[in-house]
């Protein structure tokens, strides 16, 4: 179903980007991550890209393609703005 060397590049470009807030924390007190941060932002990277792949297999109609993929990058975008700021006030925010 999946071509492992696209899941090896999801999770290579994953562990690429959660290197950006591992490298800020050693040169500034702003950036405070936690293991659990690590992880739950990994998850959700490697969750939007595999669906996203998922999707450009199954799905021939470019269209309908294009705008799912846009549904689950906008889906991926409030879950991380919710979990980074709390903007909705849910409880995932801990408010």
């Amino acid at each position: 179903m999946f071509k492992v060397k696209r899941v090896y590049g999801i999770f290579l470009i994953t562990g690429l980007i959660l290197l950006i807030p591992l490298i800020a924390m050693q040169f500034t007190d702003e950036v405070q991550w936690s293991l659990m941060d690590f992880i739950v932002v990994g998850a959700l990277l490697i969750s939007a890209g595999l669906a996203i792949n998922y999707i450009h297999k199954t799905l021939k109609n470019s269209t309908s393609r294009t705008l799912i993929t846009i549904g689950v990058i906008i889906l991926f975008l409030l879950i991380w703005a919710e979990l980074a700021v709390g903007i909705f006030g849910t409880p995932l925010a801990g408010s």
